[in-house]
């Protein structure tokens, strides 16, 4: 497995669970893993029913066999003062700047400026090693944007372009594109089992692929259980209605008690089935489109009593069954 594994998705995909489960897998047997949110929105808090992050690496989890998960909001404003103090030294000014508002107009007005700073965060935990020559962290997983961005918020290097040809802010685009272009890197796409995210997860590969950034898995969320095989389906559809209605009947249903019918059950029911079978076929469909990206395939089941830490530790489980660990 890649040191950085970077999580984006279509909004509404589930992407933010996915990488806080992913760390939790990766961080099995005694690893550390940094889980690192680069959009401010304080999801891997939520997810960890835990405060909001601050910005510092902080412990939030165990994982199996004493793995430990820290977690990591980057904040610009802070990460361009690490910046600034890291190469000119500013120290007190550097606070003064802030106060003055020079640091948000320079992340607002340079959105390039803005992505070196959180990318090259994350970079510079993969590279970090202790007194020791070890590597602080075995993973850092990274809970980018979505799929529509990911590509250009990862290409920093053409990002600041305009910005610098040479200097400090050009060296660190470039220690940071050595690390997002390398094998230590993989990025992961996040979809649904529906048309519009499985289209925009064949869009964001093929972008990532002619930026030649490096693709990893595509791991698709909230799959629901299978009630029905083609077998079934079939059979519903052959069934006499009559018939349908006298094997309810038989089963004790129907409510005959209460002067109900049986055949009174047999339009919802096949309405149901209908509807089952179309979502079959949908999603059928959208496994094979997304089996032809050539790329190793996963699935995560829906929860049917909702998210809690119980049912993400249920998900990084099913991520190690399945190979990633």
């Amino acid at each position: 497995m890649s040191r950085l594994q970077v999580v984006s998705g279509k909004g509404g995909t589930g992407k933010t669970t996915v990488a806080a489960a992913l760390a939790l897998a990766l961080a099995t047997e005694g690893k550390r893993t940094l889980l690192v949110e680069v959009e401010g929105r304080q999801g891997i808090a939520q997810l960890f029913e835990t405060e909001a992050l601050p910005y510092e690496e902080r412990k939030i989890a165990v994982a199996r066999g004493g793995g430990e998960v820290f977690a990591l909001a980057i904040d610009p404003e802070l990460a361009l003062l690490d910046y600034l103090q890291m190469f000119y030294k500013l120290g007190g000014a550097g606070r003064a700047l802030k106060k003055l508002g020079a640091i948000d107009f320079a992340t607002t007005v340079a959105p390039g400026l803005r992505d070196v700073l959180l990318t090259g965060k994350a970079c510079e935990a993969v590279r970090r090693k202790d007194k020791s020559g070890r590597f602080v962290y075995d993973y850092v997983v990274m809970d980018a944007p979505p799929t529509g961005r990911i590509t250009r918020f990862l290409n920093v290097n053409d990002e600041v372009a305009g910005l610098a040809k040479i200097g400090p802010i050009h060296n660190q685009a470039q220690a940071v594109m050595r690390v997002l272009k390398s094998p230590e890197t993989a990025v992961h796409l996040v979809t649904l089992l529906e048309e519009m995210p499985v289209q925009e997860t064949a869009d964001g590969i093929a972008e990532l692929r002619t930026a030649r950034l490096p693709v990893g898995r595509v791991i698709v969320n909230m799959v629901r259980p299978e009630l029905l095989d083609h077998t079934d389906l079939d059979l519903v559809r052959a069934t006499d209605r009559s018939a349908f209605a006298q094997s309810l009947s038989a089963a004790g249903l129907g409510g005959a008690r209460r002067g109900q019918n049986a055949e009174r059950l047999v339009d919802p029911l096949l309405g149901q089935a209908e509807e089952y079978a179309e979502r079959y076929a949908l999603e059928h469909e959208q496994r094979a489109v997304l089996t032809d990206l050539d790329l190793p395939l996963h699935e995560l089941p829906l929860l049917a009593e909702g998210l809690d830490l119980a049912g993400l530790y249920a998900l990084a489980s099913e991520l190690r069954k399945q190979g990633i660990s």
